[in-house]
């Protein structure tokens, strides 16, 4: 499954001027997010394990790491069980509308400042989510 894609952003309604790098942001994000809180696959590791750890240790963005070792792309084989689960429930209903609470679509810098703003609503999620499962 793929939950979403660079490409589908950058195209459209989106902003004239912006690089195209700026339709993962919001992506990346939730990539970063899921490497954080160790959500994804160990094969995703394997992809490029020396980005992931610059991931990990935030010397690149998920963006970055999206754009260049995942074609653009979060799919489901990216992330671990409950990653996967989580995403299914979570990032096709909500995530976007969360992201843009705190974050400007397309326009607000694709930074580990901007990713602070995100990743305690994700955390929240996250949180409801294992609740509402027990």
């Amino acid at each position: 499954m793929k939950y979403d894609d660079a490409s589908w952003h950058y195209g459209g309604d989106f902003p004239k001027g912006l690089p195209p790098e700026a339709g993962a942001t919001h992506i990346g994000m939730f990539l970063a997010w899921a490497i954080q809180r160790n959500l994804v696959a160990p094969s995703l590791r394997e992809v490029a394990p020396e980005a992931f750890e610059a991931v990990r240790r935030r010397t690149i963005t998920g963006a970055q790491f999206l754009m260049q070792h995942c074609d653009e792309k979060l799919i489901d084989d990216d992330l671990n069980e409950e990653g996967s689960a989580f995403a299914r429930s979570y990032y096709e209903q909500k995530y976007l509308t969360d992201y843009c609470s705190v974050l400007l679509p397309y326009e607000d810098a694709d930074s580990w400042n901007n990713y602070d703003k995100v990743a305690p609503l994700l955390d929240e999620r996250l949180q409801r989510w294992r609740e509402s499962r027990e």
